[in-house]
């Protein structure tokens, strides 16, 4: 039988553990973070994560599509990322995507459209974050071991640990403080959208096509992946927190309004009811997430001014 010494031992190693492993999670988080917002990340270091996630938009665009840095057109629109940590799969149309860590790698090294342009290049990111004694101490500390190379890899976790700390759960909605107006809208929206747009962030994470499949439209959809027939336009259900901050609205940014995107879904709706229901989607903006400084650029790092 184990001695009351030993016990206590034991306890305090996993205790020493534990704060040593929340250690750990935070400076990934922060090493994240300042990623996130480091241009570096992209060929002519003019494009960070968050030129495009801004996070006034809940972490959205405000535009219909986003250009990258060779100026090709972008093909969808950005999504927010509140609670992405949440998701998967992650993006529009690609199953594929179900990590934070390996989607990361989409935006910074693919070639369908071009975003952040680094493609070819994987060997200039460690050299450019190695670099800087700041980031090498960064990364040590949320990496700790024998091994201490900067690569990106560890970026990929990074990015993926700060992108799982972007929690929105506090809206009037989250609340329970919604307006009469809110409550009605509330009802309408459980009646006709919350087949697809349910639980806790209002999306059921299935691709859906509204209407008969285009072959001719330039946006395939799910069908780009798969190749089959019956997934021509389908497009996964995105979230709706925050949404009244994240438009324009679809997949290809076309519906400038929450007004647009309603009438584009064809849906009867009760008379009357589509301002009740624009009235409780913006129940769905969470302030203090947009705001929150947690989420914002950082302006210190290793105890200096960035």
């Amino acid at each position: 039988m184990k001695s009351i010494f030993a016990i206590m031992a034991m306890m305090i190693s996993v205790a020493a553990s534990q704060v040593l492993a929340q250690s750990d999670h935070d400076a990934r988080i922060a090493l994240g973070r300042r990623l996130f917002y480091d241009a570096d990340l992209s060929r002519d270091g003019t494009m960070s994560c968050a030129t495009c996630h801004e996070q006034r938009h809940g972490f959205g665009d405000g535009n219909r599509t986003h250009p990258g840095v060779t100026d090709e057109p972008g093909r969808r629109n950005v999504p927010g990322l509140a609670n992405v940590g949440r998701f998967s799969p992650l993006t529009w149309a690609d199953p594929r995507q179900t990590t934070l860590e390996k989607q990361a790698a989409v935006p910074v090294f693919g070639t369908h459209p071009v975003e952040m342009g680094m493609a070819g290049m994987q060997a200039e990111i460690p050299k450019r974050l190695g670099a800087d004694p700041c980031y090498r101490q960064m990364f040590a500390a949320a990496f700790p071991g024998r091994d201490q190379t900067v690569n990106f890899a560890k970026v990929a976790r990074a990015l993926a640990s700060f992108e799982r700390s972007l929690i929105s759960r506090d809206t009037p909605f989250d609340r329970h403080t919604l307006s009469p107006e809110a409550r009605a809208g509330w009802a309408a929206f459980r009646q006709s959208c919350a087949s697809c747009h349910k639980g806790a962030d209002f999306t059921d994470m299935a691709y859906h096509r509204l209407g008969p499949p285009t072959p001719s439209a330039p946006d395939q959809g799910l069908y780009e992946v798969t190749g089959k027939q019956a997934d021509r336009g389908r497009i996964r259900t995105p979230s709706l927190r925050n949404v009244a901050v994240t438009g324009p609205y679809w997949h290809d940014g076309s519906a400038p309004t929450l007004h647009d995107a309603i009438m584009r879904h064809g849906l009867p709706l009760p008379a009357g009811r589509e301002g009740a229901i624009i009235t409780f989607l913006n129940m769905l903006t969470d302030d203090k997430f947009l705001t929150n400084p947690n989420f914002s650029l950082p302006q210190t790092a290793c105890g200096k001014n960035l």
